[in-house]
């Protein structure tokens, strides 16, 4: 005879009465906190910087550069290149057609210069480009947008005849469009896969909504939080770092939400109401989840030290995403689940006093092969990580602006045309800052520098003055970085001036990202390890599980080695990518093995031997932790559908990273490492001593996992 359901009516008096009021409370709480986040998440756009000075790092030479122009009369000047094309070669008709195009751009905008620029013709004939530049629209990002706008509504082609805008301008608008198209898609995406996901683990028409809508408050917040964070500290936000944040929120949070839904459904088995069902819930979880979070936190926090903007920025950001995550699983979920009660759980409904199904559980096999032969599987899944990891020998070389977008923009289209058509020279000038009293000196040693084929004066004030080089050597390659070395090494010094312009930032960005992994690597390793001996007392537990996600780390990396360029076409590697996804990687791979850790010692506190502790530990965490897994790696894999190849390559390394940790890395090699070690895993604390003589440990049936063993959640 099935157990009917109890009455969920909570008991009188005051008890009884704070148990119906506090989840109402803590609703309303976050009803109000929703109402204040509201409009200042939707300002976060108006926040968020995508131009290639705005990853800048702080102390470059192209840090300098920009910051002078943009104080110059007029600010920095929006640059573009105006490109005409014809295959079979320009006739008298082209060439005149591009001259009255520039012709009325230079009468409907103020150019630097004044009149309209001469047109500079290719050698085979095929090609004509116009350097177009214009200090009108300042430093308002709108105005910029519409100057390029503008000068493409003119500057049009038809007939055979091609044309397309290009330069610096042209394509920091073609990425400011592409970032700010990212936040509608990314945001349904996210909220797409996420439910799918959650309605095929939970097999119910309403429970899979309640984290969804959760995860959503907690968005809303976290780009509230996010933009206070710009306004009151000046950090930068920019369309990676906003996206990312949305990332982790839905998928560190509905992974927090899993964990609790998971131990709720058992608790209520065990208690009469939702109430202490919920409340011995959120005892039983809430130290792991909290210590996991916390130390993705910590781990994220430490970008701080990079100095790298972009990076820097990514991680109060990401940070902040987070802790709203965790807030809201663990109060709002609480209060909207013991508001509905077991009902959410329609059709597969939790009885007080029933049993789960019985049935054999994947994890368990997986842990009886890991237990029977641990260091036969620790030493072959060692060597397949390894294997893996010499992958990353095959990396593309580093990332260039023109290989930077999935889809091609305009401003990359005229790059690739110029490039072909002017091989002799480049097409993307080099910007030289000097002291004005200095500046005679400084272009005559640009003009006298190897490798410089054409070096004029800008513009300038009483203090600085801009001078535009042009290099022999196309942009970003091996001839134009020796060029902009040598200019460098010139003009520093007693000239005190600072070479810059779009190719130096990218050489300022490689170099600065190597210094960054230098510095946040190690001070990630030592915080994230310092978390972990305080949360399980022991230094080789922790030296372990680090040990695995820095394999991992290299693994993941070593198949996007393999597969970037010959599976997907990408032609270049973010130089941010390693440090990156080292960070993400290192602090959700620890988050994981936490909750198989913890679990493992509180088996082992109730007096399980090390073999049994560390199987019950993966029978009983392995389904909610492996939904959880899959969850994160879908949420990331999103960032596979975006325009940017930076976003493409960041979410494949950290989707393929999470999905290696979850099946591979913390179901064998962890366990199997944990049952090796024996005792010795949990040294130096009192677990690693061996058990008081006439000591009884408790058998591996009837530890506290197995009363009952929870519900599967997938």
């Amino acid at each position: 005879m099935k157990t009917p359901v109890t009455t969920e009516a909570p008991p009188p008096g005051r008890t009884g009465a704070r148990r119906r009021a506090l989840p109402w409370l803590v609703v309303v709480l976050w009803i109000a906190a929703i109402a204040v986040a509201g409009p200042l998440a939707g300002k976060l756009g108006d926040v968020q910087q995508d131009r290639a000075v705005d990853y800048l790092p702080a102390g470059a030479d192209s840090t300098q550069v920009a910051e002078i122009r943009d104080a110059l009369p007029g600010g920095e000047a929006t640059e573009l290149v105006v490109v005409y094309h014809r295959a079979d070669g320009l006739t008298g008709a082209d060439r005149e057609t591009a001259a009255g195009q520039i012709a009325r751009i230079a009468r409907d905008h103020r150019l630097t210069g004044g009149d309209a620029p001469e047109g500079i013709p290719s050698r085979d004939g095929t090609t004509l480009m116009y350097p177009v530049a214009s200090t009108a629209p300042g430093q308002d990002e709108d105005a910029r947008t519409d100057f390029v706008a503008e000068v493409r509504e003119v500057a049009e082609g038809g007939g055979g005849l091609d044309v397309e805008v290009g330069g610096p301008g042209a394509l920091d608008a073609d990425a400011q469009e592409v970032y700010g198209s990212l936040d509608g898609p990314l945001l349904y995406t996210t909220i797409a896969v996420v439910a799918v996901l959650l309605i095929l683990i939970y097999r119910s028409p309403l429970l899979w909504l309640v984290p969804l809508v959760v995860a959503g408050v907690a968005n809303t917040v976290s780009m509230a939080a996010a933009y206070g964070l710009n306004q009151l500290f000046d950090t930068p936000i920019s369309g990676q770092s906003s996206g990312v944040m949305t990332i982790l929120v839905f998928g560190a949070g509905t992974d927090y939400a899993l964990l609790l839904v998971s131990r709720y459904r058992e608790e209520l088995r065990r208690h009469p109401l939702p109430y202490e069902a919920m409340l011995a819930a959120v005892r039983g979880c809430g130290p792991a989840v909290l210590a996991s979070s916390g130390t993705v936190a910590a781990g994220l926090l430490c970008l701080l030290a990079a100095d790298l903007n972009s990076s820097r920025g990514m991680g109060p950001v990401a940070a902040v995403g987070v802790v709203c995550a965790l807030l809201a699983m663990m109060t709002l979920l609480p209060a909207i689940l013991v508001l509905l009660g077991r009902r959410v759980f329609w059709p597969l409904v939790p009885r007080y006093g029933s049993a789960p199904k019985a049935r054999r559980s994947l994890f368990t096999a997986m842990g009886s092969s890991a237990g029977r032969r641990p260091l036969t599987v620790l030493t072959g899944g060692a060597a397949l990580l390894g294997a893996l990891a010499l992958g990353t020998l095959a990396l593309p070389d580093g990332l260039k602006q023109e290989d930077s977008f999935i889809d091609r923009p305009e401003s990359i289209s005229a790059m690739k045309t110029l490039a072909a058509a002017f091989p002799e020279r480049s097409a993307q000038p080099i910007v030289v800052i000097a002291p004005t009293d200095r500046a005679d000196r400084a272009l005559a040693e640009a003009r006298d520098t190897e490798g410089v084929a054409a070096a004029e004066r800008v513009r300038g004030d009483k203090e600085w003055t801009e001078l535009s080089v042009t290099a022999e050597h196309p942009p970003q390659t091996a001839g134009e970085t020796a060029t902009i070395e040598a200019l460098r090494d010139r003009l520093d010094g007693d000239l005190g001036s600072y070479v810059g312009g779009p190719s130096a930032q990218e050489l300022d960005l490689g170099d600065t990202n190597a210094r960054d992994r230098l510095v946040v690597i190690p001070l990630v390793l030592v915080s994230v390890l310092l978390i972990l001996i305080a949360l399980l007392r022991s230094l080789v537990a922790p030296l372990l599980l680090l040990t695995a996600v820095v394999a991992v780390w290299g693994a993941s990396l070593g198949i996007g080695g393999l597969v970037f360029e010959p599976l997907f076409g990408v032609e270049g590697t973010d130089p941010g990518l390693p440090l990156l996804s080292f960070v993400f990687l290192v602090a959700l791979g620890v988050d994981y093995g936490i909750f198989l850790m913890h679990r493992m010692r509180e088996e082992s506190l109730s007096g399980a031997e090390p073999r049994d502790a560390a199987l019950t530990a993966l029978r009983t965490t392995g389904g909610v932790v492996a939904s959880a897994g899959l969850v994160l790696a879908a949420t990331f894999a999103v960032l596979l559908n975006m325009p940017m190849v930076q976003l493409f390559e960041l979410g494949f390394v950290i989707a393929v990273g999470v999905l290696l940790d979850t099946f591979l890395v913390r179901t064998y090699l962890v366990t199997s490492a944990s049952v090796a070690l024996g005792r010795r895993v949990w040294w130096p604390g009192p677990l690693s001593r061996p058990a008081p003589a006439g000591g009884r440990p408790v058998p591996v049936e009837t530890t506290a996992a197995e009363r009952p063993e929870r519900e599967p959640v997938g």
